[in-house]
């Protein structure tokens, strides 16, 4: 059994919310802090964007007349709205007993404990193990949730969270979302299209493919019930026990530090 700290923390901007994320990676890697199951969620709605993602995708104008914020992951994939989800961090040490091994191998393990806890919360859900990016359409794809990838959660052939690893020499980042609830396709509203047709095809794609856990069961589930599910799940499929915690008066001086010198600025975010 391994012990691992849990992680509530309220409500707060994209810079923020990646900054923590990030500096909890690097007390990690200097023992000074443990393996982070950490349980969030945004305010105000956010778009965020994978390490490699144009800033191009984003029109910005739709963007900042709805009042959502905008930040780049220092993981992969694509652009997902954080809004009525609840999102989870998995941060840890390379070599630990749920991380170690390749992306892949550590992307299952993880997924197995993501499936119990959707399970928990009434969802048929089941894992995809062999599917492709891009086989949603031939056209470059902005939007995550459209196109499920390698060991992703769906719910009748629909992806239902959409999950992203990094791993530096400071150890392993995995994040990801699951929509608890709401319109889908406004990830379509602030991002650019050819035109207003491409933009309702694409809206249209998104409805097929993607799907949130009240659309699926006909029923909200709030927050605190899909993060306790999510607590059950890291718990009884990676043996893992749980402590809960608060940052640390150092993680949060980090964390503060990593927003005003690279998650708020605009070379990071708007990079091409």
């Amino acid at each position: 059994m391994t012990i691992w700290r849990l992680l509530y923390t309220p409500p707060a901007n994209g810079a923020w919310n990646m900054a923590v994320d990030e500096s909890i990676l690097e007390h990690i890697y200097r023992g000074e802090s443990m393996p982070t199951l950490r349980l969030y969620s945004w305010n105000p709605p956010c778009l965020s964007l994978g390490h490699a993602q144009p800033f191009a995708d984003v029109d910005m104008e739709r963007l900042k007349s709805r009042g959502w914020d905008v930040v780049r992951r220092m993981t992969g994939g694509r652009a997902i709205l954080h809004t009525d989800e609840l999102t989870y961090s998995v941060t840890g040490r390379e070599d630990d007993p749920a991380l170690v091994g390749g992306i892949l191998e550590s992307y299952n393990r993880i997924a197995q404990a993501l499936m119990y806890a959707v399970r928990e919360l009434g969802l048929p859900v089941e894992m995809k193990e062999h599917e492709t990016a891009g086989r949603a359409s031939n056209a470059p794809n902005p939007v995550c949730f459209e196109v499920p990838s390698t060991y992703e959660i769906t719910v009748n052939g629909k992806k239902l969270i959409g999950s992203a690893q990094a791993r530096r020499k400071e150890g392993v980042l995995q994040h990801g979302s699951l929509p608890l609830t709401g319109d889908l396709t406004r990830i379509c509203q602030v991002l650019k299209f050819a035109d207003e047709a491409a933009r309702d095809a694409a809206s249209l794609r998104l409805l097929a493919r993607a799907a949130t856990v009240e659309s699926v069961i006909g029923e909200k589930k709030d927050w605190e019930t899909a993060a306790q599910a999510f607590v059950r799940g890291f718990e009884t499929q990676l043996e893992i026990k749980f402590e809960s915690g608060v940052l640390s008066p150092s993680e949060e001086k980090r964390a503060a530090e990593l927003v005003e010198q690279k998650y708020a600025r605009p070379s990071w975010t708007e990079k091409s």
